[in-house]
């Protein structure tokens, strides 16, 4: 009898892990959602939720780019700088219209995510490495181009973060269209796969022939797009230019939101829907903190313990 409650425990506890490995997100945010419904005055109002949507949409197109780098046993520490560089641009050029506004932050993002790249594919610098070089060179940049907050006053700008359709915003449509289209590149392109072959194996993935270069430079591309696209979404919203904040700590919220998402970091698998939840979490995490009157500091201590719990969960997930 105890030799067969010693051989089941281990078993559950497995089973408990594999649940959380899985659920343990959507859980997470059931739970959350109903402690704020219980305590929280106003939560359930319309106004909170848009605003509660509208918070976390930049958090969600930031952390769908970084999936599909962890992705590929990656990383990207620049994403925040690369807000702060697109928001400093959009200043610049937006006297031009916004229209070449955004074609010029596509255009300073994609150089960034070319380097980040070309630092991985070809010389062959850690992920970490490679891009923490950006994340502070890209500041510095962005710094140099706008050294100051610079309010802007563009009714296009100020439609495009303030605006909606048949009452929805556009940051929530935009932020739900890229997901939609992130998960599909992932799980029925052929360069989602070669995405997820690379993450599991670069190896193997070369012997195979998959052009490995070729889709790392591709994928930092387009998670320095996806920063930028987010960059851009948070000055809309702001209607300010200010890359000495925007952005700080980003990289940090959107690779906790893949964690927790159930995307390993040890590559050769990404959790779109998961990593969407894993956003929704941090926002509804943060903003419950922020609404009953407890400093920054322990929003800090709240990701860390979130942090923790999913990198606990995730063990011997593996790359399967």
């Amino acid at each position: 009898m105890a030799e067969a409650t010693l051989r089941t425990a281990p078993l559950d506890r497995t089973r408990v892990l594999q649940w959380l490995q899985t659920y343990g997100v959507y859980a997470g945010v059931a739970l959350l959602l109903v402690v704020n419904i219980a305590i929280t005055p106003h939560f359930l109002s319309a106004e909170n939720f848009r605003t509660q949507a509208v918070q976390v949409a930049p958090v969600i197109i930031v952390a769908l780019g970084m999936a599909l780098v962890i992705g590929t046993e990656g990383v990207d520490l620049s994403v925040g700088a690369v807000m702060a560089l697109a928001a400093s641009v959009t200043a610049l050029y937006l006297g031009y219209g916004l229209l070449p506004a955004l074609l010029v932050v596509a255009l300073f993002a994609a150089a960034v995510g070319l380097a980040n790249g070309a630092l991985v594919a070809f010389v062959g610098v850690q992920p970490i490495v490679a891009t923490l070089a950006l994340m502070v060179g890209g500041r510095g940049l962005a710094l140099v181009l706008l050294p100051q907050l610079e309010d802007l006053r563009n009714p296009a700008l100020a439609s495009l973060g303030s605006g909606d359709l048949l009452g929805v915003p556009y940051l929530i449509l935009i932020a739900t269209a890229l997901a939609l289209l992130v998960a599909f590149v992932v799980r029925r392109t052929t360069f989602g796969r070669q995405l997820l072959a690379i993450g599991d194996s670069r190896p193997a993935a070369q012997l195979a022939g998959l052009p490995v270069r070729r889709v790392l430079i591709l994928v930092y591309v387009a998670c320095a797009l996806l920063a930028a696209v987010a960059g851009v979404l948070a000055t809309a919203r702001l209607q300010a230019s200010d890359p000495t904040s925007l952005g700080n700590l980003m990289e940090l919220s959107a690779i906790t939101a893949v964690v927790v998402g159930g995307t390993p970091l040890t590559g050769g698998r990404v959790n779109i829907a998961g990593t969407v939840a894993g956003a929704v979490l941090i926002q509804l995490l943060t903003a419950t903190l922020i609404k009953h009157d407890l400093p920054p500091s322990w929003t800090q201590i709240a990701q860390a313990i979130v942090i923790v719990a999913a990198v606990y969960a995730a063990r011997g997930r593996g790359k399967g």
